[in-house]
């Protein structure tokens, strides 16, 4: 086989991997690798330092700098996209000859260039962009964000028939699979969990007297999702509960502080996390936007005890639920479902269960498919 060459754009610089996103491109570049693949990353800087634990996976790691600002947005162009056009990154990509993955919409507007139209084209999808952004919208109650979220959504809606250009489309949602081969079907579309930090199902059985909500929590759909837990749910329970995330809105600081037993952790390390994931008593998720896959949902899949969510956390995931998943939807569900669960032993039967829904996130696994995907067509690279 010839040297299998990978360019990955990302949107973000993918370390430390302390949200979503950015956990998906890390993991996979340690996969691949790991895998012999000789991977150029190329990353977008606006806050997050330049790091060198990159080096590790990458033969080499670009950085460009994000346009932000007013000029960004005056452009039918997504801002999100217009701010990550870059006339340099163009250059490393041409003078690098390989296969070119863009990590999310954000990252794709090289899929139209003419320059490239020999070269092995991925989009890697996260959501279905416009969707979330409506639901962004939704929840924010900034009346100039919402709006400036209302109009990104239409933009994004508009350029999101770019994808028609690359030769492959991974989605991280079944469901999401299904809408991409629908609407783009000259694209090859493949079901790709998101990759992840776990390589096993490792659960403390230790039962202790906590429910964890926890997620990033500047991001509206999180704020939301705390904020209808905490006024259906969590107030009307007689339990330690915990809310951890990334900078925690200053609304979300004020409301747990209200109440004596809902306390809030805010941007915990990375060991404070896993900490916190493994010990609680039950994990609490909630979501009212369908779309993608919660990477939040995987480390509990993993790592947490009781597990207490909606559908929407579920949809297209691949999961399918054997018990070891409890499903609620209304408040009220949710409550009974704490108060069974709270004074209930995680079980060796319960570890084996969760063990037999989680092998379709087998990382390595993931990590060949998508290398043989990629690699099956080499005249293209």
């Amino acid at each position: 086989m010839l040297t299998n060459k990978l360019h990955i754009i990302s949107f973000d610089i993918p370390f430390p991997a302390n949200y979503g996103g950015v956990i998906d491109v890390f993991c996979k570049l340690k996969w691949l690798h790991a895998n012999g693949i000789e991977i150029y990353l190329h990353c977008f800087e606006y806050g997050r330092k330049h790091s060198t634990e990159l080096e590790k996976y990458c033969k080499k790691v670009f950085y460009y700098k994000r346009k932000t600002g007013l000029l960004s947005n005056l452009s039918l162009l997504p801002y999100t996209v217009k701010s990550r056009i870059s006339d340099e990154l163009e250059k490393n990509l041409i003078n690098i000859n390989a296969p070119i993955l863009c990590e999310v919409l954000h990252t794709c507007y090289v899929l139209k260039n003419e320059k490239l139209k020999n070269r092995f084209k991925v989009y890697r999808h996260s959501n279905i962009e416009h969707e979330y952004y409506q639901g962004l919208a939704k929840a924010e109650k900034n009346i100039l964000k919402k709006i400036f979220l209302l109009i990104e959504a239409f933009k994004l809606k508009r350029f999101e028939k770019i994808i028609q250009n690359a030769n492959l489309i991974l989605a991280v949602n079944e469901n999401d699979a299904v809408y991409f081969k629908n609407k783009y079907p000259v694209v090859q579309t493949e079901y790709l969990p998101s990759f992840h930090t776990n390589t096993e199902v490792k659960i403390n059985l230790n039962k202790s007297d906590f429910v964890l909500f926890h997620g990033n929590l500047s991001v509206a759909e999180n704020i939301e999702a705390a904020n209808c837990l905490i006024n259906n749910v969590f107030l009307k329970i007689n339990c330690k509960v915990i809310i951890a995330g990334l900078k925690p809105h200053a609304y979300l600081k004020a409301l747990c502080d209200k109440h004596q037993h809902i306390q809030l952790i805010a941007n915990p390390n990375e060991e404070e996390m896993i900490q916190l994931i493994n010990e609680a008593q039950i994990h609490v998720l909630y979501t009212s936007q369908p779309t993608g896959l919660k990477l939040k949902l995987l480390n509990v899949l993993f790592s947490g005890k009781h597990i207490i969510c909606n559908q929407n956390m579920l949809l297209g995931s691949g999961l399918v639920n054997n018990g070891s998943i409890n499903v609620c939807e209304t408040g009220a569900e949710f409550i009974e479902s704490i108060q069974k669960l709270l004074p209930t032993n995680f079980t060796e039967s319960d570890i084996k269960k969760r063990q037999d829904i989680c092998h379709v996130f087998n990382n390595q696994a993931n990590a060949i498919k998508l290398i043989s995907l990629v690699f099956k067509e080499p005249k293209l690279t």
